[in-house]
């Protein structure tokens, strides 16, 4: 089992920095890495092999916090490397591991340069990021049964022969364009990082973006699935509700909704911040939405409705696994009603938007309602409008679904 240490090498002028180097051990031998991060003695910890903050001098903790950021990153390529070897079998050797670090000889893994992005995106806090990046390597590594592939071997027919790959599973070209969309956005990074010459292997596979089956249900549909009896199954019930909470509320995304807290309803209206935007949004409350509300009431939870049902704990897993439960319930729904359209929750926003459009609402009020800020596609004039505008638009799309 091979190893990695973090060690220190004094100055031998006194007064003078050091230097950070990384040990790996191997079958009993020893390769050295050098780095030219300079250090005082004073600021390393050789018990625990780690740099000590101290300084009270603002740029001093600046550059050392940035040390300890790329030891974190070098240390965890070194061990994403050391894996890599152990999967691929074999003897492997402590040269073979500093040379795949340095992206020599036999080349640095594509899988552990990837796992390396995806340990910086979580850095960063990009946690949707991490999980696309996290499924399209899985995606990758069952295509090739877990063994990874130098960078320098990625070529054209390898991508070409993943696409097949792919589409033999039934995958949809628009995953496939996902997956070799974000497998280039990686080997793209590693060709700016000098460790691989740009070879273009996704040219030859497809990574654009096929047009979708149209998923807008029409309002005597959404009024049906509005007075369906579900009684006796509750979670079709909630999976239901779910969807007519998105539809009231202009087609609100299941990851806003999941994360509504109580407070954000005041004086009547209803604030959020869209995740995937950052826009900030307000709805009028209305009697439909609360009724629902008053329907999965947990009283000693901080959030508007039940979607994440133990605040604190892994909040973001409950929210995914709910997402997949709703959808599950609302495709069986769909099925017994005969919809010609696949029934999930993300329905409910072209719906909206499909019946805002069939009452001659303009299209700048729709994107502002749907908080299309940032989607010049859906933009037509105006910066911003009155939300009161919205309201109207909302309360007009309701009152043609009650009947009223």
């Amino acid at each position: 089992m091979a190893t990695v240490k973090i060690k220190f090498r004094p100055s031998s002028v006194d007064g003078r920095e050091g230097t950070v180097y990384y040990q790996v051990i191997h079958g009993r031998v020893v390769r050295q890495i050098n780095t030219s991060y300079k250090l005082f003695p004073a600021e390393w910890s050789k018990l625990r092999s780690r740099i000590v903050i101290t300084s009270p001098d603002e740029d001093r903790r600046q550059y050392l916090l940035l040390l300890e950021r790329k030891i974190a990153e070098d240390t965890e390529r070194l061990k994403n490397v050391i894996a890599a070897l152990e999967q691929r079998g074999g003897v492997f050797t402590t040269d073979d591991v500093t040379s795949a670090f340095h992206g020599k000889h036999c080349g640095l893994f594509f899988f552990v340069f990837m796992r390396e992005v995806i340990d910086g995106l979580k850095r960063l806090g990009k946690i949707r990021t991490v999980e696309t990046y996290s499924s399209t390597l899985s995606s990758f590594m069952r295509f090739m049964d877990g063994k990874d592939v130098p960078l320098e071997e990625m070529d054209s027919d390898l991508m070409i022969a993943y696409e097949a790959w792919l589409k033999s599973k039934e995958i949809s070209m628009n995953t496939i364009s996902f997956y070799m969309r974000i497998l280039r956005a990686t080997y793209n990074r590693a060709v700016e990082k000098g460790f691989v010459v740009q070879r273009f292997p996704f040219k030859h596979v497809y990574t654009g973006v096929e047009k979708t089956a149209k998923r807008a249900l029409p309002l005597h549909v959404i009024k049906q699935l509005r007075i369906l009896d579900l009684s006796l199954h509750p979670a079709r019930r909630l999976a239901r509700d779910m969807l007519l909470f998105s539809f009231y509320t202009r087609g609100m995304s299941m990851i806003d909704m999941a994360f509504l807290r109580k407070k954000d309803i005041d004086n009547g209206i209803l604030s959020y911040r869209r995740k995937k935007t950052g826009q900030q949004l307000f709805v009028k409350w209305e009697p439909c939405m609360q009724e629902i509300v008053d329907r999965y009431n947990i009283s000693e939870s901080p959030y508007l409705l039940p979607i994440i049902v133990r605040p604190g704990v892994e909040e973001r897993k409950q929210y995914i696994n709910a997402s997949h439960r709703i959808n599950r319930c609302l495709r069986a729904i769909g099925k017994e009603l005969g919809l010609s359209v696949p029934l999930t929750h993300y329905v409910a926003r072209h719906s909206w938007a499909s019946a805002a459009r069939s009452k001659n609402i303009p299209i700048s009020v729709i994107s502002e309602g749907m908080g299309h800020g940032s989607e010049t596609t859906t933009r037509i004039y105006l910066a911003s409008l009155d939300t009161t505008t919205i309201d109207k638009a909302n309360r007009l799309i309701l009152r043609s679904l009650y009947g009223v």
